[in-house]
């Protein structure tokens, strides 16, 4: 076989931009494409001839369950170039049903995934050995579920029998028809809240009367949840209220400890006061017990020398009083000179 020059396209190495389209009716490998078993694609290729698979479906609400069976039918080689189809909107809605997104949302959905590295449009849905051919494609990869359809038990059938089927494994719990149930099921949920967005009743495909009732519902909503953040406003008000309570209440027992303690320490058995009280009273005590001396500096009382000293005079029993004493200098002066004129007049 006469060799040609090639300008095969490599599996990309950079995702800096979406996996391109197939050209119609062409495949830009034009290197001299042998036919390579399984054993040979997994020991490797050359970097010029990767291993060509092709992984095809509808894709409608791309998933991860879909990226994953893309991620390995990316691996399943060392050297792979991820060839996928995406069925047109008029095959899909012939074999299959009606699909939520539109055919080219599919394909620019498929073309943003990190592991395609051509995208092919409008699909056959099934693969003849001249579509194989044509895109030079040395494995077909998709999960090993027998896929009947078009009047066939397995689509897939054929290329088992060729040797050129690599099965994947399926994602359990995810797929389109559930993510579609569960729409289905909470119907009423997403139909009042794209209401609430701003669609139209008409968008949505809703009754005059289910529009009222949704609108009923969504106001009722409001209330609810209007009700529930006040409710948690008043949880956390008298929450608050609770813990200052709790502060004021610990330091005025704190104060209170405080205060009684001082009021024992002044006013108790053994307090300052009784002790402060006691001396005081020892002090007037002792005052009244010995009064005051008389002024030591009060001039002596000098009796006159013609004078003899006079008898002492009778005591009286009931009303003799005693002379005080002179409290000052000037008194006993003038006592002195009292008597001494008295003696002078007896002379």
């Amino acid at each position: 076989m006469e060799e040609l020059e090639h300008t095969c396209p490599h599996p990309r190495t950079t995702l800096t931009a979406p996996a391109h389209f197939t050209e119609e009716n062409s495949c830009d490998c034009q290197a001299p494409h042998e036919k390579l078993t399984i054993a040979q694609a997994r020991r490797g290729t050359p970097v010029d001839r990767p291993v060509r698979v092709y992984a095809d479906g509808i894709f409608d609400l791309f998933h991860s369950g879909h990226a994953r069976a893309l991620m390995q039918a990316k691996n399943l080689f060392p050297n792979t170039y991820l060839i996928v189809g995406v069925c047109s909107d008029e095959l899909t809605h012939k074999y299959k049903g009606f699909t939520v997104m539109t055919e080219t949302e599919r394909y620019e959905a498929l073309r943003h995934c990190r592991y395609v590295d051509e995208v092919l449009r409008d699909a056959p849905w099934t693969l003849t050995p001249d579509f194989l051919e044509q895109h030079k494609i040395d494995f077909v990869a998709h999960d090993d579920i027998p896929y009947s359809s078009a009047g066939s038990e397995d689509v897939y059938k054929h290329i088992k029998e060729a040797g050129m089927f690599v099965p994947t494994q399926r994602t359990e719990g995810i797929s389109t028809s559930d993510i579609i149930t569960r729409i289905v099921r909470d119907y009423d949920v997403y139909a009042r809240r794209n209401l609430q967005r701003g669609y139209t009743a008409k968008e949505l495909n809703v009754s005059y009367i289910n529009e009222k009732k949704y609108r009923l519902q969504n106001q009722v909503d409001r209330m609810k949840e209007k009700v529930r953040t006040v409710e948690e406003k008043s949880k956390h008000f008298v929450y608050r209220v609770e813990e200052k309570s709790a502060d004021l209440i610990q330091k005025w027992e704190e104060k209170s400890r405080e205060f009684i303690g001082n009021f024992l320490e002044l006013f108790g058995p053994d307090g300052t006061w009784k002790q402060v009280f006691q001396e005081r009273s020892g002090r007037m005590l002792s005052y009244a017990l010995s009064p005051r001396e008389s002024p030591c500096n009060s001039p002596p009382r000098e009796l006159s020398p013609l004078r003899s000293p006079s008898p002492p005079s009778p005591p009286t029993r009931w009303h003799s009083a005693r002379p005080s004493p002179p409290t000052s200098p000037k008194g006993a002066s003038a006592s002195i000179s009292s008597m001494s004129e008295g003696d002078e007049d007896e002379k």
